[in-house]
């Protein structure tokens, strides 16, 4: 069978949204009609109706979908003029789809496309027929407002997802069965790595002792790598006066992203979004030379950004988070070399992202910037496909996507040039010529945010972190309160060698307590019975390997240490694992 194309997908699915579509309308009365585009993996479709829909009403939607499949309906294209479009939808009743269609731009030709006696409002295109949806299943539901504000109606929102044929829907849904099975907000609960709490405020995450001990480690290892690569560590303040934001631009671009000023001595402090104002500031606290370039300045620094609640989800998308921040602060002539030297891990995918519609900047600096980027994209052999209009309000950028276990993928590391701050602020440095010159300046993040990486690390390991992140690498189960002591010193032994260890001491037989360690997805487990305890042994268990046999302390000491060397693209971007 011809392998489908993603062009043959989108149509596919998009036809199959209007099928759906026409299946609600014959099963439920007064349906309003909004929009129903095809996704990534599949479709869905926004409808307003008095009964609430649920997984229950599935079966029958999806029965009514095959009906109309197998009477391979014809897709029919009609042309109206824009007075027969409104009178067609004033007679059905649909108000959402007559708004869309004031969104049509005058002299736009209209069309609305027929599928039996269901008729919408859509630019296409759609297959010959309903036969040619495949394999086809409803997925879940949500509520979705109106155009995407707060202020509007509640819709409700009917997902699916179509493939070519069974087995690779089959293969897609099993994929969604592992996500959930991976959901970071279900494994923080379970492995108690993390919270949220309504009585301090939606997107705000509270760290728990378990994973603010991942990411200690992951915060360690940042500073590590960049001391080595040439970066100076800096620290700036949560909060600045308002006048930095208006120099900076962010109360013109970014205002409704900012959360509201506070009055401190008669002054309005905003709470910072990012950090390049303060980093711009430390740069102007002295003269520099061409000589003392390029600085590169790192911060872990921690940023609120106002949300909507309706897009928040669990650390994806949050409103107080911390950026791995850097700034390299060049001449025009190391750009293209400083930003090849940033594609110090591996990619998956890269895409250049170009002006967006809302930007500060003259177009020839846009050209240049963008120029840069993309040759030393090409000058690195890293494989691109261009995001047009995808890029920050300041300038172009590169964003890099990494794919997980299952297969998702996920924008992790961007390399951002900005030519707008420097002129903003008016830093300059001395030439060699003795004449002040503009410097360049590359915004770049390899983590993104420490809690949106650390979501989909969870996910990725599906919460069994390998060795060198495990917040408890070890738990030493005592057979008996006799053996309580000697697992005590254990501990303090292993402690004393910077090993993550806990005793269980709870009086309960071995095989709970195993189990309890499997289900907390510890990596090691230190049996110790009498004759352990007489001998000065431990009987060893991994988590995924089993029994590993008996040992002396010392030797498993030394196993555990070179374990626990973060190793290859695990120890930087989460894309694969060791140890887990």
């Amino acid at each position: 069978m011809k392998e489908a194309t993603s062009s043959d997908l989108n149509r596919m699915r998009h036809s199959a949204a209007h099928v759906m579509a026409a299946a609600v309308c014959r099963l439920f009365p007064n349906v309003q009609l909004d929009i129903g585009p095809a996704t990534a993996d599949g479709f869905y479709y926004d409808f307003d109706l008095a009964h609430r829909l649920s997984p229950e009403d599935f079966p029958r939607i999806e029965e009514e979908i095959a009906a109309l499949i197998k009477a391979n309906l014809p897709f029919e294209r009609l042309e109206l003029s824009r007075a027969d479009a409104e009178q067609m939808l004033r007679e059905r009743g649909q108000k959402f789809k007559l708004e869309r269609l004031a969104d049509i731009p005058a002299g736009e030709t209209i069309t609305f496309y027929r599928c039996g006696d269901f008729v919408d409002l859509c630019r296409g295109p759609h297959l010959d027929g309903t036969g040619g949806i495949q394999a086809f299943r409803l997925t879940s539901m949500a509520g979705s407002y109106y155009r995407g504000k707060e202020t509007n109606p509640m819709l409700q929102r009917l997902y699916g997802t179509a493939f070519a044929s069974e087995k690779e829907l089959r293969v897609h849904l099993a994929r969604i069965e592992e996500a959930k099975k991976r959901d970071h907000r279900k494994l923080g609960r379970e492995l108690d790595l993390f919270s949220t709490d309504e009585s301090i405020g939606p997107g705000l995450v509270l760290w728990h002792p378990k994973g603010a001990r991942v990411r200690l480690l992951i915060e360690d290892f940042w500073r590590r790598e960049h001391l080595r690569g040439g970066y100076d560590i800096v620290y700036t303040p949560h909060l600045g006066r308002a006048n930095l934001w208006e120099t900076s631009g962010h109360l013109d671009f970014y205002r409704e992203s900012m959360y509201a000023p506070m009055d401190i001595d008669g002054d309005e402090y905003f709470i910072k979004p990012m950090n390049c104002p303060f980093h711009i500031k430390i740069y102007q606290s002295r003269k520099w030379s061409y000589r003392d370039l390029p600085l590169r300045w790192a911060e872990l620094g921690t940023v609120y950004r106002y949300e909507k609640a309706g897009v928040l989800a669990g650390l994806f998308r949050v409103r107080g988070f911390t950026q791995d921040d850097a700034h390299i602060i060049c001449t025009p002539e190391q750009i293209e070399g400083e930003i090849q030297r940033t594609f110090g891990l591996a990619a998956i995918t890269a895409y250049l992202a170009t002006r967006p519609a809302k930007a500060v900047g003259e177009e020839s600096r846009w050209q240049q910037a963008t120029a840069s980027l993309e040759h030393a994209l090409q000058a690195e052999g890293v494989p691109y496909e261009m995001d047009t209009g995808g890029g920050a309000f300041y300038g172009p950028k590169i964003d890099l996507k990494v794919r997980d276990a299952i297969g998702r993928e996920w924008q992790m590391s961007t390399f951002q040039f900005d030519f707008n701050l420097p002129e903003r602020f008016d830093i300059t440095y001395t030439g060699a010529d003795g004449q002040a010159h503009r410097p360049y300046m590359v915004h770049r993040a390899l983590f993104g945010s420490l809690e949106r990486f650390f979501g989909i690390l969870v996910e990725h390991v599906a919460g069994a972190f390998p060795l060198w992140l495990a917040p408890e690498q070890v738990r030493i189960l005592p057979l008996t309160e006799k053996q309580v002591d000697y697992a005590r010193g254990l501990a303090e032994q292993l402690r004393a060698e910077d090993a993550r260890v806990a005793v269980d001491e709870r009086n309960e037989k071995v095989g709970a307590k195993i189990r309890a360690a499997q289900l907390d997805k510890i990596p090691y487990m230190l049996i110790v019975g009498p004759q352990e305890a007489e001998q000065g042994l431990v009987s060893v268990r991994h988590r995924t390997a089993g029994d590993q046999g008996v040992m002396k302390p010392a030797a498993f000491l030394e196993r555990l240490r070179a374990e626990s060397r973060p190793t290859g693209p695990a120890a930087g971007a989460g894309v694969e694992t060791n140890g887990a």
